[in-house]
């Protein structure tokens, strides 16, 4: 009967080690499959608030672009929305793209809310299939992701982040900050 208990208690064991073994790489691969699809800006399809598609196309060929996925019921998403107004000036020479899984009426009242429709470089987007927390791993709210104005991915943000740290990111202030950097060492 022991003998049996051990035998039983050891497949179990290993079973457990495969079954996570097997789980683990499982998230590895996913990790790797989405870290090279967002290497550069996928294909996308969403709505603009007049219900127009919006794809990769449409993006910027001069500007950086910052895509950032939130929801207007979300607290960390009115705080960064509040940033961004008082650093528009910073942030005129980046596309940003604001996506929300929400209907195009309560994205409307969240950019009228903080005065971010009247911008050419700021685009509200609905993403009504959830395209956008599939693509590029999404898992929290708000979430962001820059690219240089070559579609390029410079960094992902995931969670409350300042807009002082997205901007730091941002080619022409990496390059200040370098310029800076280089002065104070004289």
């Amino acid at each position: 009967m022991k003998k049996q208990l051990k035998i039983i208690i050891g497949i179990v064991l290993i079973s457990i080690i495969g079954y996570l073994g097997f789980s683990i790489g499982n998230k590895l691969n996913h990790k790797k499959e989405v870290a090279e699809r967002i290497k550069t800006i996928p294909e996308f399809s969403f709505k603009t608030l007049n219900g127009e598609a919006f794809t990769q196309n449409e993006v910027s060929e001069t500007l950086p672009k910052l895509f950032i996925y939130f929801n207007s019921e979300c607290e960390f998403c009115h705080a960064e929305a509040k940033q961004i107004q008082e650093s528009i000036e910073q942030l005129k020479n980046v596309q940003l793209l604001l996506v929300s899984f929400e209907e195009s009426e309560g994205i409307k009242a969240f950019a009228e809310k903080y005065h971010l429709v009247n911008y050419e470089n700021i685009i509200f987007l609905e993403d009504s299939s959830l395209l956008f927390a599939e693509l590029f791993d999404a898992k929290s709210i708000p979430f962001m992701v820059l690219y240089s104005k070559e579609n390029q991915l410079i960094q992902k943000f995931k969670g409350a982040t300042k807009i002082e740290k997205v901007i730091s990111y941002l080619p022409s202030q990496s390059a200040d900050r370098q310029d800076s950097q280089r002065e104070e060492t004289k």
